[in-house]
């Protein structure tokens, strides 16, 4: 009888379910985010308290068998939210801890799976560090507000801190209702949410909310933008190739300022 372990959607609860799995001896079993459990004829369901002790115990293993590298991968294919991302972990680490084969082996299904989500997630990141755009509020926070295919604000908080380390900014993912803030003077960075519903206007704030200074600098570069466009040399085709339509709403250049 398949044996269904529930867990809270974090990444401490799945390493938690994965310690369960062999504490419990389970060998037919399936780990499921909470909200995402579809009843199933002949399973019994369990439900994952998170237990940092038992997550840790299972990352410490982890770090025996993989190097950093990997263990990113690992990290960066949770953070792709998949429907099959439990699935290919759990494959993944119960291969890596039977100690009969190596992260080399290519020839292992989740070996392979894990390393190509983990590229689709980082090449995501390395995207949203190169379009996003902030916008200075009246307050002087720069904001800026994403909707990333993938979870990876916890992977890009480390280079706006570095290349922004003189600012307030606060970057919000509108499709997961959380964002990070991030304080120049502690230089401590802090997960918030709030309720942008009434302020926002689809990727941006409205003008009423955005400083003088700012709108003026983005009407400047929109203009900018523009006068050093050739026409007769648009190549729309290589356009969209490096910077593909879904990335245009969070440029500047892209914006009405009508």
């Amino acid at each position: 009888m398949r044996t269904i372990l529930i867990y809270d959607g974090s990444f401490n609860g799945f390493l938690t379910g994965i310690f369960d799995r062999y504490e419990r001896k389970l060998e037919d079993f399936t780990i499921v985010r909470s909200g995402c459990y579809q009843p199933e004829i002949d399973s019994t369901v369990v439900t994952i308290d998170t237990d940092h002790a038992k997550s840790k115990r299972v990352w410490a293993g982890l770090k025996k068998h993989l190097s950093a590298a990997k263990r990113n991968e690992v990290y960066k294919t949770f953070l792709s939210e998949l429907p099959e991302m439990e699935t290919v972990l759990s494959a993944f680490i119960l291969h890596i801890f039977s100690g009969s084969h190596t992260v080399e082996d290519l020839s292992h299904p989740s070996v392979i799976a894990v390393t190509k989500i983990a590229h689709r997630v980082h090449r995501e990141k390395h995207r949203m560090e190169a379009f996003i755009r902030f916008q200075r509020i009246k307050n002087g926070l720069y904001f800026a507000m994403i909707d990333p295919d993938f979870n990876v604000l916890p992977l890009i908080v480390s280079h706006f801190k570095e290349r922004y380390a003189d600012q307030q900014w606060l970057i919000y993912d509108k499709r997961r209702n959380y964002g990070v803030n991030y304080d120049h003077i502690t230089t401590k960075v802090t997960e918030v949410q709030v309720d942008l519903a009434a302020e926002s206007a689809g990727d941006f704030l409205p003008r009423h909310l955005v400083h003088a200074d700012k709108l003026q600098y983005q009407k400047l570069w929109k203009d900018y933008f523009h006068s050093v466009n050739i026409e007769a040399r648009k190549n729309m085709k290589l356009h969209v190739q490096h910077v593909p339509m879904r990335y245009w709403r969070y440029l500047t250049e892209k914006r009405d300022f009508s």
